[in-house]
């Protein structure tokens, strides 16, 4: 069962591909919400090379960013061994 952690955003990597599907309207509705209501859903990240690579909740991340939040609640997800 995953756990949720309290990350720092800016040990947070944004990979390219998902950086260019930010909609800054949704950011901004998203950070409305968040103020009113608190982070209902946590971001999924993994360990990167010092630092954590983003997988799942970039609306997010950018929303609580955007608030002046230095942390953001998620899950860290372990690379499955093959």
């Amino acid at each position: 069962m995953l756990k949720i952690e309290a990350f720092p955003i800016a040990e947070i990597y944004v990979p390219a591909k998902h950086a260019k599907t930010l909609d800054p309207a949704r950011v901004q509705a998203l950070a409305e919400d968040i103020l009113e209501n608190g982070q209902k859903v946590p971001i999924r990240v993994r360990a990167g090379k010092g630092r954590y690579v983003l997988l799942e909740g970039l609306h997010r991340l950018e929303a609580l960013r955007a608030l002046g939040e230095v942390t953001v609640d998620g899950f860290l997800t372990r690379a499955r061994l093959h």
